[in-house]
């Protein structure tokens, strides 16, 4: 019987793991990667692919039996709570395997200054007091969190232009898309004259704005991970491949 995965996809870790379930089980498995859709996919991905949001954990559990889908791997980004939470609810639901593949978090080097916090709501009320130019990485769904922090300014990247005015008394806007290299992120820092990021705790490759923060003695205000759900988890893609190979 062929086996049937979605991949809850965004990541470089889900579209690694796409490519390879297609090269190792051909066949044996039919792959989907599911995308938001918030932005357009940065790189082709192996297998099929939706793009749209499901409508909750009910849409989740109407796409899997549709689908004939028996396998779920939830790779989204470590900040993407509410549809982890919606794949768990609608997985034990219907007795679907799942796993998380949840990329390790940073961790700080010798030279870092750090200071961790619990929500963007942290983040904003650590700002006032020892920080007066901030580059602000958290995206653009959580800047209404920094619209009251006042005698600070802000450089606000995005992967997309906004479309509408950010909520901040004092701002400027750079617009870009990842990788980015430490040379480009020290020539940010350098340009504004950074003496803080604020960052959430993602994880994976794309660290290059820690290094920077580091090599310039800029201090970073990490916001801490939220929990994940319960449920089986890994942090690599070949560990999520074994996991598959037991089931395929």
């Amino acid at each position: 019987m062929i086996r049937r995965l979605l991949i809850l996809g965004g990541t470089t870790e889900a579209a690694a793991l796409a490519r390879a379930a297609v090269a190792r089980f051909g066949d044996a498995l039919a792959v989907t990667t599911s995308l938001a859709g918030r932005i357009p996919p940065s790189q082709n991905l192996a297998g099929e692919v939706r793009v749209g949001g499901f409508g909750g954990a009910d849409g989740i559990i109407k796409y899997l039996g549709d689908s004939g889908t028996n396998l779920v791997i939830d790779a989204t980004h470590p900040f993407a709570a509410e549809i982890s939470r919606q794949a768990e609810d609608a997985c034990v639901r219907t007795g679907t395997s799942r796993l998380m593949l949840i990329r390790p978090p940073w961790q700080p080097a010798p030279g870092d200054d750090w200071i961790e916090v619990n929500g963007l709501d942290g983040a904003a009320a650590a700002l006032p007091g020892i920080s007066h130019r901030v580059f602000l990485t958290t995206g653009p769904g959580g800047i209404d969190a920094f619209s009251s922090v006042s005698d600070v300014w802000f450089l606000v990247r995005t992967f997309e232009p906004p479309t509408a005015a950010l909520p901040l008394n004092d701002h400027a806007v750079v617009v870009a898309r990842p990788p980015f290299t430490v040379e480009d992120e020290m020539a940010l820092l350098t340009e504004h004259r950074i003496d803080t990021i604020v960052s959430k705790q993602s994880g994976g490759p794309t660290d290059a704005k820690l290094a920077a923060a580091r090599s310039e003695g800029a201090r970073v205000v990490m916001v801490r991970r939220p929990e994940p759900p319960v449920g089986e988890s890994v942090e690599t893609v070949e560990a999520a491949l074994d996991w598959i190979a037991a089931r395929v």
